[in-house]
Parts: C-alpha cells; sequence; structure tokens
C-alpha cells in the first residue's frame, strides 16, 4: 500500500500539540453569535393550538415555518426544539451552502440521470433564493457566494479533475499546479477546480439565529427544551406532547434530522456519523499573504476521506472532516463528541496542508453528527394520512437543500403536484440501514475501504464496487 501526502509531509508533533495546547471544547459558531441573537425562549408547557407544529428548531424545521407564513399569512405556526435553535447540525457545520440537491453531481447522476437538469435548475433556484433572503428578511448570516476549489493532492487525482472540467459545465475551471498555488499557497496542491457560482459560505449559528428571528417576527412561536416524546393521529388532527405540555395542531413537519425519529418506519433510515472540526485563531496580515486565498473559495479535497476548509468573516479557518465515526447502536450521545486523536489528526493535516503557518493556533474544536442516508442525500414521505411530513437523511450537504426540503413537505401537506414532488428522489425512498451489528459491521468495513483506497490511487475493492453497483455506500 502507498502512502498519503499527509503521510509523507508530516509536522513534526511539538507544532501539533503547541497548536492544541489552549484549545477548547467548545463550537466557535455559536460562541461567536450575539446576545441578541440568543434569546432565552421558554419551554412548552401546557396546551397549544396550531395549523402546524413542526418538531425540530434546525434549517430543516425553521426554513419550513418561514415558508408555510409566505403560504399561509396568519396561520398559527409553532416550533418545538429539544435543546435551543440551531444547537445540533445547523450550528455546528462547515458553512458550506451547496446549490447541489444531491449530494454532488456524480452522485445524482448515477442515482436520477433523467431529471439532473431538473435537479441542478432547482438546486441553484434554491440558492439564489437563500442569497435573496438576506435582504429580502433584513438577516445577515454572512452570505458569501465564493464557489468552490477542490484541489488533487495526489498524482491520480490530476485526471479526475481533467475528466470533471471537460465536461463543460458552466462555471466549472481547471486549474494546473502554478495556478492553483497561485489561488492558494498549498504545497500539496497539485491541480484543482473550480467550481465558481454553485458554492456559498455562511455563518451556519447566524443563518439558524435569524430564520429563527425572522420566524418569531411573523408570529411563529418558537419553544426550546421541549424534547417531543410522542405523536399521536388518532384524532381529527395531530397531537405533538413533551412532558410538560402538547402542541394540538392540524399538520405537523418533523425535521429531527439524525434524532430518533418519531415515526417507526424511519428509525433504520439514517445513521448518525460524527464529524470532527477546529477553528484557528484569526490570522494576521502576514499570515493571510503566506497564503494568498483573496477569493475566499471553500475548499474540499479529493480524497474519499476529505477534508473540507473555509475563511472566517474575521480570517480564522476551519479545517474539518477526515474522519467519520460510527458508534455501535446508532446512539447520539455527548461523549460521542470528545476524539482527541481525531483533533491532532487534523492539526497534523492542517500543518501539512499550510507548513507556513506554524506557530498558529486553535481556539476551538468540536464534533457533530451528520444524519447519513444510504442514498447520501435527503429523503421525504408523508404519514398520518398525509396529515404529517418529514424530511431527513441530508448527509452533510444540508445547509442548501434544507430549504428545498421546507417546500417539498409543505407541497407534500398540501397533496400538490409539481416537478418537486414528482421528482424519483421525492416519490421513492431509499433503502434503509441494517439493524445491528449488521450496521456497524458494514460501515466500518466500508470505511476501511475507502482509507484503502485513498492509500491505493483510489481504486475500488469489491465491497466499494458492490456497494456503487446496488447504490449502497457511506461517505465521509
Amino acid at each position: 500500500m502507498g502512502t498519503t501526502v499527509f503521510e509523507r509531509q508530516r509536522p513534526a508533533a511539538s507544532v501539533v500539540h503547541r497548536s492544541l495546547a489552549e484549545t477548547r471544547h467548545s463550537v466557535f459558531w455559536r460562541d461567536d453569535l450575539p446576545g441578541g441573537l440568543l434569546p432565552d425562549r421558554p419551554p412548552l408547557v401546557g396546551t397549544h393550538r396550531a395549523d402546524l407544529v413542526v418538531v425540530g428548531g434546525g434549517y430543516t424545521g425553521l426554513w419550513t415555518a418561514l415558508l408555510a407564513t409566505e403560504r399561509e399569512p396568519g396561520a398559527k405556526i409553532v416550533i418545538v426544539e429539544a435543546q435551543r435553535v440551531g444547537w445540533a447540525a445547523s450550528g455546528r457545520n462547515g458553512g458550506f451552502c451547496e446549490a447541489s440537491l444531491t449530494h454532488g453531481h456524480e452522485n445524482g447522476l448515477a442515482r436520477w440521470p433523467a431529471e439532473m437538469p431538473v435537479l441542478e435548475r432547482l438546486g441553484t433556484e434554491n440558492l439564489d433564493e437563500i442569497e435573496a433572503a438576506e435582504s429580502r428578511y433584513g438577516m445577515d448570516f454572512q452570505f458569501e457566494r465564493t464557489g468552490q476549489l477542490s484541489p488533487a493532492l495526489e498524482p491520480h487525482q490530476v485526471q479526475w479533475l481533467k475528466d470533471w472540467a471537460a465536461g463543460g459545465e458552466e462555471g466549472v475551471i481547471y486549474l494546473d499546479e502554478a495556478e492553483v498555488q497561485a489561488s492558494v499557497a498549498s504545497p500539496t496542491y497539485l491541480a484543482a477546480v473550480w467550481e465558481q457560482r454553485t458554492c456559498a459560505l455562511v455563518h451556519p449559528a447566524r443563518l439558524a439565529a435569524e430564520l429563527a428571528r425572522v420566524c418569531e417576527e411573523r408570529g411563529v412561536e418558537i419553544f426550546e427544551r421541549s424534547h417531543v416524546t410522542g405523536l399521536d393521529s388518532s384524532g381529527p388532527g395531530v397531537v405533538v406532547a413533551t412532558d410538560a405540555g402538547r402542541v394540538e395542531a392540524s399538520r405537523a413537519v418533523l425535521a429531527t434530522n439524525v434524532f430518533p425519529s418519531l415515526l417507526k418506519r424511519n428509525r433504520l433510515m439514517t445513521v448518525p456519523v460524527y464529524d470532527y472540526v477546529l477553528m484557528t485563531e484569526p490570522l494576521t496580515a502576514e499570515q493571510l499573504a503566506s497564503i494568498g486565498w483573496r477569493d475566499r473559495q471553500g475548499i474540499g479535497d479529493m480524497a474519499n476521506q476529505f477534508h473540507y476548509y473555509r475563511l472566517t468573516a474575521d480570517d480564522r479557518i476551519l479545517f474539518g472532516g477526515y474522519d467519520a465515526i460510527y458508534h455501535y447502536g446508532r446512539a447520539v450521545r455527548p461523549e460521542h463528541e470528545h476524539r482527541p486523536a481525531t483533533w491532532e489528526k487534523l492539526a497534523g493535516h492542517f500543518f501539512t496542508t499550510f507548513p507556513q503557518l506554524e506557530g498558529l493556533r486553535f481556539t476551538h474544536k468540536w464534533a457533530g453528527a451528520i444524519d447519513t442516508s444510504t442514498q447520501f442525500t435527503a429523503f421525504f414521505g408523508t404519514a398520518r394520512e398525509r396529515r404529517v411530513a418529514y424530511a431527513a437523511g441530508f448527509t452533510g450537504l444540508g445547509v442548501g437543500s434544507t430549504r428545498f426540503a421546507g417546500e417539498v413537505m409543505l407541497d407534500l401537506l398540501d397533496g400538490v403536484s409539481n416537478e418537486r414532488t414528482e421528482l424519483e428522489m421525492v416519490r421513492k425512498r431509499p433503502l434503509p440501514f441494517p439493524p445491528e451489528p449488521a450496521a456497524a459491521i458494514g460501515i466500518n468495513a466500508t470505511r476501511w475501504s475507502l482509507d484503502r483506497a485513498d492509500h491505493n490511487e483510489g481504486r475500488r475493492n469489491v465491497l466499494l464496487k458492490t456497494l456503487d453497483a446496488l447504490g449502497l455506500g457511506f461517505d465521509s
């Protein structure tokens, strides 16, 4: 087996240890919110009546509620959140807001080739709507339409990029070694593709907080620290119950994503996969000059076990990915967020990527669970005689597509037939993951195979080829 650049050009252990010496285990994005965007909302107590109840106060639930106020002004809408608004994946992700609704062009083409022109158009329109939302609603979530850079770090990846650029996609530019290093100065870069219009960067926690603020301004009630324990549809509507209260509604949306579904049919549809992140201190002017990065693109490399990284508004670097950890039993637990070995690995990979930044320190480290589905992107549906709609399984590229999911779920509740609801991606559910122990065995065997492929010039073994053929898999 070969080695990767991160093994060939490993930084000194002292560099890694010094960079992490004072790093606190905390989510930078939430720490960076002004107090006015973190109001202390009450828990649900007593009985409330609503036209629509939304379970989950992340992007999916918030966009759905906001879009519902547009469709039916004056409707009574309630959001019930188990923790705080944007507390889970919506406040912890890297802030890559992509046009793709299918976890990338290649995944979509493999699954829904005939629908890709429509899916890509709808995805672009959806990203345009997110960009327009800042001015439309008076929000500030630091939207930057930077595009995304995909660098090759190993020789075999260069041809992949050439083939990609030769496909003729609009706004896709191939950069050779000299050109990419003139753009972002990393000695690991051999070439790159720059997708100029299909990706934006946002401040994740600000996006959730601003959505919540605008929802409340439009009359939506949000209850926090209210864990939903039951969903009852035996009467004419839907009742969502917590330990201290209940919401009696005509219809419900389930936007719980990685957390166990209130619908038994969906319990095996997703698995929680833990992702880990570091955030640096702000770079000085000299440090910024040493890496260039004047176009501020989001960056994601080409390996199966990939890294994603980006600049913040105050010129920090977020650096995450690579390790994607599944824990036996599908449990979402705080202790799974603590993984020093992964943060050390990420720090080492960071200084391999940018050795000129030696001495830079990381201020924050954190982790979160990704709701992973077997088709790598969201699935949709209704239940309880179309009184309940759901979406889940975004698999790490959900920042933008959660808004699209809100539109789809409202369409489904209304019984609307349109180009969204007629999509095969919407009409057909993916295969579920198997129960334990098969899930853990399969996922960990797949992770091992992906790592092996990265060390073997991308060559996929029998397991990966079989999963590709079946339309199944696991992505880092």
